[in-house]
């Protein structure tokens, strides 16, 4: 797994899968490093940004300039570990930790009414002016319980869509149960 384009090994491919804490199975890594081999285009042993930018999907992702900072570099070890987020094997919690760095522009371990701001930003684009998304998500903040000025920790931020989740699994069930009663 140097800087050059090599077979992995079965000690390679094992490493790998504990990095990744068993998300992938050998044939999937197998796969992952054939896919990160045609991306590293300089057999550099890590894909730049404009590398990853090459992926249409990717490229067209109205978040692909928050999802660079977090890619740009990534060593193919480090490439299937940023992967593993969107495993169905995935824990909602390692799921929820992904969408929050997403979310944390600055890296500083803190979500802020800024960082949401832009993601909603890129999100929206042209669809929502400046005004309209800071009204929206005064408006979300205040139901949540927090202010313009809070910010979420990790923990914060992981309660939060939990109990949301939870919120609307209830919900869903509860609407299962009406609908079969009647």
């Amino acid at each position: 797994m140097g800087s050059a384009p090599s077979m992995l090994t079965q000690y390679d491919i094992e490493e790998v899968q504990e990095h990744c804490n068993n998300l992938f199975t050998q044939q999937e890594i197998v796969c992952l490093y054939q896919r990160f081999c045609q991306l590293d285009r300089n057999a550099k042993g890590f894909i730049s940004a404009d590398e990853f930018l090459s992926v249409p999907e990717f490229a067209l992702n109205p978040l692909s300039q928050r999802l660079l900072k977090m890619v740009d570099g990534l060593n193919f070890k480090e490439f299937v570990a940023f992967l593993s987020a969107f495993s169905a094997k995935a824990s909602i919690h390692h799921k929820i930790e992904f969408i929050f760095k997403l979310y944390d522009s600055d890296g500083n371990g803190r979500v802020t009414f800024n960082d949401v701001l832009g993601v909603l930003h890129d999100l929206t684009g042209a669809f929502m002016s400046d005004g309209q998304r800071q009204e929206v998500l005064v408006q979300v903040l205040e139901e949540a319980g927090y202010t313009r000025e809070s910010y979420l920790l990790l923990d914060d931020f992981i309660k939060d869509i939990e109990v949301e989740l939870l919120a609307k699994e209830l919900l869903e069930l509860t609407r299962y149960v009406i609908e079969v009663d009647f």
